[in-house]
């Protein structure tokens, strides 16, 4: 049997991606992958109507979201928690109205986790504030999780949510206000190549360990949610309870690139926490087969695919 598959934020880093590993995957999707771009303002409850009316999905994987750099989701903050939690309510509304039975497959940002976590597990994830960083998407986040909660609830609308880190890989923007963090620094190292630059940058001291999710991996768990039976409404992390150095992580950009420079860490700026990874405990209980990608071919993946890009 077909299922028919919507992907809301269709044209975006994760829902492009997306996109190609269903089509590649199995012939067994219907794939509706719709954005602004089409037409479709999930900001606009009528237009979220009119959307679910017309494809009537099985299932709904939900990449949409207004987000950008930590700069950027400050400075625009209200923008951003306004657009975020309206979109979210628009979702449910409307799926209850047009498509009762169609599963959501939710992904929420760790940087919904309290700002003081260093080994976030879910059972810790409302122990505390989001970071000031990113308290508008974050709580967006946390408020996504609350409205789908509330429907399964009271109308068993079924959710997945998902708790993603720091996703980075090929097809991610070339706007520095809206590229992610690693995919960022591979470009700006592109650019100190391209000039001739004999040092390289990196704010803070370059020890902070952080986990960082692979755009495949990414993907794929939002594919195996999509025949998985059990509700996973309380989010799980996508977490491998495993994290690399900043310094670690520049170190692999620079070998991918062939970047001969000295990388120089200024210690003016302030690390962060000292440690931001996932859990892996309850991941591995619904998924103890999933395999992660390796960090290192990640990153010389995703700077063959900037040195295309940016070369044109």
């Amino acid at each position: 049997m077909i299922k028919k598959i919507l992907i809301l934020g269709g044209h975006g880093f994760v829902g492009q991606n997306l996109v190609n590993s269903l089509k590649t995957t199995s012939t067994d999707y219907q794939i509706f992958a719709v954005s602004r771009a089409d037409g479709v303002d999930l900001t606009d409850y009528a237009s979220a109507v009119k959307c679910l009316t017309e494809t009537q999905p099985d299932v709904i994987i939900n990449c949409a979201a207004h987000v950008g750099s930590i700069n950027y989701v400050t400075k625009y903050a209200a923008d951003v928690v306004r657009d975020n939690v309206q979109m979210s309510l628009n979702i449910y509304q409307a799926v209850l109205k047009t498509c009762s039975g169609t599963k959501i497959i939710n992904l929420l940002s760790n940087c919904s986790y309290p700002g003081s976590a260093d080994i976030q597990i879910e059972s810790h994830w409302w122990d505390g504030p989001v970071h000031d960083s990113v308290f508008s998407y974050g709580n967006a986040k946390r408020m996504l999780y609350v409205i789908s909660k509330c429907y399964a609830n009271q109308y068993n609308i079924k959710s997945i949510n998902f708790l993603i880190p720091n996703t980075f890989g090929p097809g991610d923007s070339t706007d520095p206000n809206k590229t992610h963090a690693l995919n960022g620094m591979i470009m700006r190292m592109l650019e100190a190549q391209k000039r001739g630059d004999k040092e390289f940058e990196i704010w803070g001291t370059g020890s902070p360990i952080r986990e960082w999710a692979y755009i495949d991996d990414v993907t794929n768990i939002l594919m195996a949610g999509i025949d998985l039976e059990t509700n996973l409404v309380e989010p799980v992390n996508l977490g491998q309870n495993k994290g690399y150095t900043i310094k670690e992580s520049a170190e692999f950009i620079a070998e991918a690139i062939g970047f001969k420079g000295q990388l120089i860490f200024n210690t003016k700026y302030q690390d962060g926490a000292p440690i931001k990874i996932l859990d892996d405990q309850k991941f591995r209980q619904n998924f103890p087969d999933f395999v992660f990608f390796d960090h290192k071919k990640g990153i010389a993946n995703t700077v063959e695919y900037y040195k295309l890009i940016l070369s044109k």
